[in-house]
């Protein structure tokens, strides 16, 4: 097959080029900077707001992968842009092709930040579209190149974590989230929303300690109510600017108490399990840092 893939230059989208390629599949893959020739990947230059460019990525493409978005922009406009008008420019392009899109599992609970909010009318976009369409919610997704965990994998290595106030929380490893969506794109859909996480459900507690184990210390879990995480998240805007990984829109959602993957809304088993155990993926994570044990 020949997919078409927006996001190919991120985190999920590096994995999901490689799990395709491992396929037997041909790349095509948006962006906006000149990326290193690879045997298997057409690189089309372009953005989601590019009509054109999506057109030609799209144009001969047997599947679609929507997994381009924003997730950090510094006002709702920016949320509106990456992830609504985004999506419905793909969906536009895309016509009645067979589409995987990834979104989130914030969508689940709109009301709790503008990132989720967004993430939920894309959504809406790709289930009144013409388009052949599957939706995955990925738990929170980690392995070797993500950025958003490296702060506790650092903290860690002091024997420290700053938590959301206790609750329940699943995973996945990018490489698993990867494969799956290569198989969603080679197959037929029936209108599917699917939520994925590894299936083992953690408490905040659980989770540092996991990283804990990864980089080689105990680590000392200290739970922040929500209040003194609004505080830590402008003061993380003050330091880090654009770069801030815990910002206001993000305090409420941390704060949810359950961000599992619901049962009767995971894949089915003969389509895909998981492979990665949460310990073997965080030891890969940590060494990806150079920071492990």
């Amino acid at each position: 097959m020949i997919l078409a893939l927006t996001g190919g230059t991120g985190f999920v989208g590096r994995a999901t080029i490689d799990a395709a390629l491992a396929a037997g599949h041909q790349v095509r893959a948006l962006t906006r900077r000149p990326q290193a020739t690879r045997e298997g990947v057409v690189w089309v230059a372009g953005a989601l707001d590019d009509a054109a460019s999506l057109a030609a990525l799209i144009d001969g493409a047997d599947a679609v992968i929507h997994i381009a978005g924003v997730v950090n922009p510094p006002d709702k406009a920016g949320f509106v842009a990456g992830n609504i008008d985004g999506t419905r420019a793909v969906i536009a392009a895309t016509g009645v092709r067979r589409l995987v899109h990834v979104s989130s599992l914030s969508a689940r609970e709109p009301q709790l930040s503008v990132y989720g909010w967004s993430k939920r009318e894309a959504e809406t976009i790709v289930a009144e579209s013409a388009s052949d369409w599957t939706i995955v919610r990925p738990t929170g997704v980690y392995g070797p190149g993500d950025t958003e965990m490296r702060d506790m994998f650092r903290l860690a290595r002091l024997g420290l974590a700053f938590l959301p106030p206790p609750g329940r929380v699943s995973l996945i490893h990018v490489a698993d989230l990867a494969r799956l969506l290569v198989l969603l794109a080679e197959r037929p859909g029936a209108e599917e929303l699917y939520e994925v996480d590894d299936g083992e459900t953690l408490t905040h507690a659980d989770l540092a300690a996991a990283i804990g184990r990864a980089v080689g210390r105990r680590v000392l879990p200290m739970h922040l109510p929500e209040a003194l995480m609004r505080v830590a998240a402008r003061l993380d805007r003050t330091l880090r600017g654009d770069g801030a990984k815990l910002t206001l829109d993000r305090v409420a959602y941390l704060s949810h108490p359950d961000w599992t993957a619901r049962a009767d809304r995971r894949p089915p088993a003969n389509l895909w399990v998981p492979q990665i155990a949460l310990d073997q993926g965080m030891a890969q994570t940590a060494r990806s840092y150079a920071i492990a044990r």
